[in-house]
């Protein structure tokens, strides 16, 4: 359902996307609500696009830089997963959970593996891409943990013997299965975030909080 609302300010805002997982559900939400990059530059290799009222400028990052632009003011708003979020610490506002991209934290090992035996262990070896959310996850707990850091593939680190565990993000848990693994514990629930520079917040407040409502009410799914 398109909300026919408009953005009623000559402020241009600046939002950080990636073009990872949730680029083409994070399209659909902007299209939803009459916001539209011109398609003929979304198949290019520019950075930096417009929508076609010229209301916004979008830079296309990698996930994991998106909180950083946000933080130091480069982009007034973006969009990233509350993964990416948790593992940062970015200091910025987060007014909205956009609900998109759903998926969860896990601790994950080989099958057949017991829910929480890794507590009988002196120190548990974990691969993941998310050290800082894995240590705090299990530090709270008093476990202590020996953090493998990969940039990707982390499904085979415990099949090689390289770690007792991984902590991911998992969706279907077909990637999981299909190596032989399963989940052990979730951590939490993940999904797309707006997330919105503090200084931008105030200077820009107008079209900022103009645009936080269009997506507010473009699904009766989405709530701040």
């Amino acid at each position: 359902m398109k909300h026919s609302g408009k953005i009623k300010s000559k402020e241009i805002i600046s939002i950080a996307l990636s073009k990872g997982r949730l680029f083409e559900e994070v399209l659909k939400l902007f299209k939803n609500v009459n916001i539209e990059l011109i398609d003929s530059k979304i198949g290019s290799r520019k950075l930096v696009l417009q929508d076609r009222e010229k209301n916004f400028q979008f830079f296309l990052l990698k996930p994991v830089d998106v909180p950083t632009y946000v933080e130091y003011g480069v982009a007034d708003v973006g969009i990233a997963g509350r993964d990416v979020l948790l593992e940062s610490k970015a200091d910025i506002h987060l007014p909205l959970d956009l609900k998109i991209g759903r998926c969860s934290m896990v601790v994950a090992g080989i099958s057949g593996t017991a829910k929480e035996d890794y507590r009988e262990l002196s120190a548990v070896r974990i691969a993941t891409k998310y050290p800082r959310i894995t240590t705090e996850y299990f530090t709270q707990r008093g476990v202590p943990v020996e953090i493998i850091y990969l940039s990707g593939s982390v499904e085979l680190a415990p099949v090689l013997g390289l770690a007792e565990r991984i902590v991911d993000l998992v969706s279907t848990g077909q990637t999981l299965a299909d190596n032989g693994l399963q989940i052990i514990e979730k951590i939490c629930d993940i999904s797309a975030c707006l997330v919105v520079n503090r200084a931008s917040y105030q200077i820009k407040h107008r079209a900022i909080t103009g645009l936080i409502e269009l997506l507010e009410k473009s699904s009766p799914s989405i709530k701040s």
